[in-house]
């Protein structure tokens, strides 16, 4: 299932990188791109998962960005 994402209060392109390495490396994730300048999250993970990919992904980017937040 791929599905794209709203982030709030991104502000930092090296930590857009960072989230984006560390999401990749989730296991059951075939793709991950998290775009600075649009500030989205586009997220392409298996389906049976998706839901718990998705929290693991939230606190991922909590870790790297505390106020960064992923509009559902």
């Amino acid at each position: 299932m791929k599905k794209r994402f709203v982030l709030t209060d991104l502000d930092c392109a090296s930590c857009a990188a960072k989230m984006e390495r560390a999401i990749k490396e989730i296991d059951g994730v075939n793709d991950a791109a998290v775009s600075f300048m649009a500030q989205k999250l586009t997220l392409d993970a298996e389906d049976a998962r998706f839901d718990a990919i998705l929290d693991e992904v939230i606190r991922i980017c909590r870790k790297v960005e505390p106020d960064c937040v992923i509009n559902r």
